[in-house]
Formats: structure tokens, sequence, C-alpha cells
């Protein structure tokens, strides 16, 4: 069986966690994976008009704590525009205060699409990392980020790669460039993610050095998943070069290809085409498609609609390059399952493949 430093950590019987996807509910996902002995995590629904983010996290907080023996965790997206996060970091400490059994079974937080230092002031001057053991990982994606979440007071990274679905960072580096540099330059624990959907994935980030990996796109696709059957179908029914890149609130997002994303790559074009005319840089062009200003609460709430009604042309369908993989909807317990056995069957038959020579 294979165990590393991030079971230690968090508790789990797996190194593999499962990545936030707000603003999508994941509680019921979360429940099967942390029951399975990986870390689920609960997703920050922010951003879903008519609600109060900060209370859907309370619930769904105590929704999990009473549902699973299992250890879990939470995500928050700290982004500059995420004007709820303060608040949400108070309800998971206020939480783990008022309740022993959450104080016990919420292991991890990870934040990410911001600064870290928040969270983790909040987290140490709470006295919560202290008295329960409560871990702060944030997602990076370069080494100088890394750096920036060590000085923080993180307890560890989540090394992001461009494959990546949802919102990824803007520079394009890939999950094999930036894992062993990541690796190389941080004294914390490493898990990896983008791309990873597989046992081999497991074994790989393993041998570059990381800790565990964490999965979004293909936990998608597990039958306990809340998302809409015709999004797990689209993941199914993609290849690997149906994913594009394009702006998204907090900066890039990665989405499968549909009417939704082309008529999103037009407006990026568009804003480049502006931008230059300016005397702006692409980058600094696309990065005012991330800006406050360009959020629109009646086509937020259109897609939301669309996604919940199954309309997958109609609304971002958020995914990593890694859908071109995913050919099947297991149940997460047979998911998790296949992935250890792969990655056990991975590394013991690399001696038999790698001859090494000593001279």
């Amino acid at each position: 069986m294979i165990k590393t430093e991030l079971c230690d950590l968090l508790g789990i019987k797996y190194p593999i966690i499962q990545a936030g996807m707000g603003p999508f509910v994941t509680i019921k996902l979360c429940q099967a994976v942390s029951t399975a002995g990986a870390l689920g995590i609960i997703s920050h629904t922010a951003l879903i008009p008519g609600t109060d983010p900060v209370e859907k996290m309370r619930e769904d907080i105590r929704w999990v704590n009473e549902h699973t023996r299992g250890n879990f965790g939470v995500n928050v997206r700290v982004a500059k525009i995420q004007t709820d996060a303060p608040g949400c970091i108070d309800c998971i400490i206020e939480e783990m205060e008022n309740s022993p059994e959450v104080a016990r079974k919420l292991k991890l937080v990870t934040t990410s699409a911001g600064n870290p230092e928040m969270p983790s002031g909040k987290f140490i001057s709470s006295g919560v990392k202290e008295k329960y053991g409560l871990k702060h990982f944030h997602v990076v994606a370069s080494a100088y980020m890394a750096g920036k979440a060590e000085s923080a007071g993180c307890d560890g990274v989540i090394a992001m790669g461009h494959e990546a679905g949802g919102h990824i960072a803007y520079s394009d580096v890939n999950t094999i460039i930036l894992l062993p540099e990541i690796v190389d330059t941080t004294r914390l624990p490493v898990v990896a993610t983008g791309g990873f959907c597989d046992g081999r994935g497991l074994a790989a980030a393993l041998l570059l050095g990381a800790v565990g990996v964490q999965m979004g796109t293909r936990f998608i696709a597990t039958k306990e998943s809340e998302f809409h059957p015709e999004y797990k179908r689209r993941i199914l029914a993609s290849k690997d070069t149906d994913s594009v890149a394009t702006a998204g609130a907090f900066g890039p997002i990665r989405l499968i290809r549909n009417a939704y994303s082309e008529k999103d790559e037009i407006r990026v074009a568009k804003a480049i085409v502006q931008g230059t005319e300016k005397g702006l840089s692409v980058e600094q062009s696309r990065r005012t498609m991330a800006d406050p200003a360009n959020l629109d609460p009646e086509s937020l709430k259109a897609y939301v609609d669309s996604e919940m009604k199954g309309e997958m042309e109609l609304a971002p369908v958020f995914a990593g390059e890694v859908v071109g993989r995913i050919d099947d909807i297991p149940s997460v317990k047979e998911l998790l399952e296949r992935i250890m056995a792969e990655a056990e069957d991975a590394i013991k038959s690399l001696p038999r493949k790698v001859i090494v020579r000593r001279h």
C-alpha cells in the first residue's frame, strides 16, 4: 500500500485530495471521497445568485460533518474581488471552535486565486492550527508564489499546472515542469494538480517529489458528484484537444469548448485589440478581463441556471485537459481503489523496465 507524508498530515488512507470546485456545490462528492479514504473538499459556493456564501459554507460544513466519519477539508477563494472570503474563514474557525467533532475531522483548508496571508493570519491568531492541528495549503503556479505561501505560514502548497480545469494562472507552465521546480524551492510538502486522473499520474507525481495529487475533473465524472448528468457526459465525449483557456472572473479559466467558450474567446480577442490600441501589452489586456467591473450579475445568473438545467452549450463547462483520458463514471470508491492499484503496479514495474548501472 502506498503511504506518504500527506496521509499522516491529514489522517487519510490515500494521498489524494479532491479539488474545490466552486461555485458548484460538492458536499455529496466530498462525503463520498472522505468516506472512501481520500480527502473530500467542500467548495466555496460564492457568486451563486440569491445565496449567502458564508451561511452556505456553514450549512455545508455541518452536513458533511454529519454524513461522514472521514476527515474532510474546505476550499476558500481569496481573490481581491471575493469579498466574502474573510467571512468564510471566520465561519470555518467558528465551526471548529463550536463543535469538537468538526474540530477533529476538518483537517485542511485550501485557499486559491489570491493572497494566502489573510487566512493564514486568522488561522494562526485564532489558535485553531495549534489546538486542532488544522492545516492550510495554498494553490500556487510558480516557485515565487510557493515562497510567498511559505512566508505567510502555510503548511503546504498545491502546485497547479496549466493543464488544470477551472481557474488557472496567467502563466502557461505545465505540471511536469512546475512540480519539480516548486519541490526544489520550498521546504513545504507539495501536492500536484493539473492533469491527474489515474494511478500512473499519481506514481509520476510521487517520483517528481510530490506527497500526493489533487484531482477535480476526474472526480466530477463519478456517480456521487452533484454535477448534472449532461456535464458528466460532456467530459466523457471530449478529447484532449477539446479544452480551451480563456478569461474568467479571477483570471484565466479552462473550459470544454462550446458555444459559451467561443463567445468568450471572441470577447478576449476584442479586449486584446482594444488594449493594444491603448498601448497595453497582450498580458495587460488579458488581465482587464478579470476586473470586477467586468462581472455581469445577469450573465452570471444565466450561466448558473444553464448549468443547473444541463444546457451545456450555454454555460462554462469547467474541465482540464485530462478530459481526453476519462471514459467512465465509476463510484468514488471504485475510482480510488483503481488509482491506488495502478499506482502500485506502476511503481513495482519500474525496476523491470529501467536498468540502473553504476559506473
